[in-house]
């Protein structure tokens, strides 16, 4: 497993170095951090993360919801975002995401 770290800090310059197609989106991710909705579904998702190691549930629903405005489509989109680690950070792999939403804590 890999723990999930936070965000990389992001640099903002006119020179062309750098680009990601995607920095609307890791605004949108900037956005659930700061306004707590990361760390609300944090709380939430709590009893789906066992032992406390690997990646946070919370960050995965956020990553997830990321995704989704970006237009994916299917939890293998994610990929969008791992491929951009520069912006993003460290992304869930599509096995690991799909851990969560098959606990079914409903």
């Amino acid at each position: 497993m890999h723990p999930t770290r936070s965000r990389p800090k992001l640099v903002v310059s006119a020179d062309g170095h750098g680009v990601v197609s995607h920095a609307g989106s890791r605004l949108l991710a900037d956005l659930a951090d700061v306004t707590g909705l990361t760390s609300a579904f944090r709380d939430a998702l709590r009893r789906l993360r066992p032992r406390g190691t690997g990646h946070d549930p919370g960050r995965i629903a956020v990553d997830l919801a990321v995704m989704l405005a970006d237009d994916g489509e299917a939890i293998a989109d994610l990929a969008l975002l791992r491929d951009q680690a520069e912006a993003f950070g460290p992304v869930a792999s599509t096995p690991t995401a799909w851990r969560p939403p098959a606990r079914r804590p409903w």
